[in-house]
């Protein structure tokens, strides 16, 4: 393969820049480019060492920096690596790269260190995936789970499956293929027992994918309710900062304002939108249209009443239209710091009620908690806990799907012969969620969604 090099930092203003190199002649471009003040050259540089010197173009400095250096095999790709540390400047950051390319590197592509990481074996396809979730985690939880699969863990529970799979597999097929030899004969019920093993094995990973996705990718959050009930005075608790205008007048949010923040140990993705309510005003009716759609796309909820006020027919037009949804809700009993006059008993049937005071910053733990309930997040293991992605989801379904069937089709009397293409079906399945027999389309899309770099 050729020699690859690429900037691994954010391409932004910054204290340092790290230029990647690898390949077999990765030595050999950083020789080039760098002139170590420690040492006589690159090439006598030992692995996992690391050298102070000057970044040249020809006999020009171009900057100081430092190099670090790594030998095959032990190395992140399998191959030989060099790291050049320079100054955050995009400017130079681009010079260094552009003189690796000059002195016989090439770009590399989206997530290629990784994925030679993955074809020398250094990573299984699984690992290689959580690298790019590690980065993305958004939250402790996202992370821990991140680190388990980076460690081995879905690869170890799956390859075990896997291989018990194939040990029934080479079971049937010798008792099949040679009834001469008197082999002794495959047992139903331990047959069964570890079909239906197999299953429970992949419904616990299956449970875990919405789970995941929460924790992964966040909760959509729509803030809803009538004009000057103190929903952007609640995105605004929630943010921390000012981000939505609050004031004493009705209707200033037109438009649909999103922020992320993250609420304990899950992330929302919040939507402050404008009131809802009749309105002769077009640009307002604008607004109460895109809230709408905001309350129909949501995850959850928030619905916003005003305590001070008594429950009108705009706030009972708002409860009618959410009960008619299959949303996650909580109802939102805000301006606590006021005097009380809306009935709250009216309001528990249509969610959990939470009183909070936005403007006096009142009631956020106590929305905290019930975010967490709600979606389960107390259930939640984080030291063991493994969240798939969409692509292992698919190899989890389809393997379940064939093992369940291999199942059924045992208890029904049919023939093993059918069993076994099902479980056979059920392993390959594994195998490329495993990267063990993965397609190279499957390793390509795999790797199109990392940053250049990584």
């Amino acid at each position: 393969m050729s020699t690859i090099c690429a900037i691994s930092t954010p391409l932004a203003q910054g204290g340092i820049s790290v230029i990647r190199i690898s390949g077999k002649d990765a030595l050999k471009v950083a020789q080039a480019v760098f002139k170590p003040l420690s040492c006589s050259d690159v090439p006598s540089m030992a692995g996992y060492s690391c050298a102070y010197g000057q970044i040249v173009d020809g006999h020009k400095a171009v900057d100081d920096g430092v190099l670090t250096v790594f030998r095959a095999p032990r190395s992140y790709t399998g191959e030989d690596v060099c790291e050049i540390s320079c100054h955050g400047g995009i400017y130079v950051t681009k010079k260094v790269l552009r003189l690796c390319l000059e002195n016989g590197a090439e770009p590399a592509d989206r997530g290629e260190f990784t994925k030679r990481a993955f074809l020398n074996g250094k990573l299984s396809l699984t690992q290689a995936e959580a690298v790019m979730d590690t980065i993305s985690a958004q939250g402790e939880y996202a992370l821990n789970s991140a680190n388990l699969v980076r460690s081995g863990k879905l690869f170890e529970q799956i390859k075990a499956l896997t291989d018990k799979l194939v040990d029934i597999l080479g079971e049937l097929a010798a008792w099949v293929d040679y009834p001469e030899e008197d082999l002794p004969a495959v047992e139903q019920s331990a047959l069964e027992s570890s079909l239906d093993g197999g299953i429970k094995s992949l419904d616990r990973i299956l449970e875990n994918y919405d789970r995941g996705l929460i924790f992964k990718s966040g909760i959509d959050t729509c803030i809803a309710g009538k004009p000057n009930v103190g929903k952007s005075a609640l995105m605004n608790m929630l943010l921390g900062f000012e981000r939505s205008i609050v004031t004493d007048v009705a209707g200033t949010t037109r438009d649909v304002i999103q922020e992320s923040v993250q609420l304990g140990s899950v992330t929302l993705k919040l939507s402050d939108t404008a009131g809802i309510h009749d309105t002769g005003d077009r640009v307002e009716q604008l607004g109460v249209e895109l809230a709408r759609k905001q309350l129909d796309s949501a995850m959850l909820i928030l619905a916003v009443f005003d305590s001070s006020r008594e429950l009108d027919a705009q706030d009972r037009q708002l409860l009618e239209y959410i009960s008619g949804l299959d949303k996650k809700r909580l109802i939102i009993f805000n301006k606590t710091d006021l005097e009380s006059a809306a009935d709250r008993t009216k309001l528990e049937k249509y969610g959990k009620v939470i009183e909070i005071s936005a403007k006096n910053g009142e009631g956020l733990d106590r929305l905290q908690s019930a975010v967490e309930e709600l979606f389960g997040v107390g259930d939640h293991d984080p030291d063991s806990d493994i969240f798939a992605n969409e692509r292992q989801m698919y190899c989890v379904r389809t393997a379940h799907r064939y093992l369940s069937g291999a199942l059924e089709s045992l208890r029904s009397g049919q023939t093993l012969d059918a069993v076994t293409v099902m479980i056979d079906f059920a392993a390959n399945a594994l195998l490329e969620l495993t990267g063990e027999k993965a397609t190279e389309a499957v390793v390509n899309n795999v790797f199109s969604k990392f940053c250049v770099g990584k």
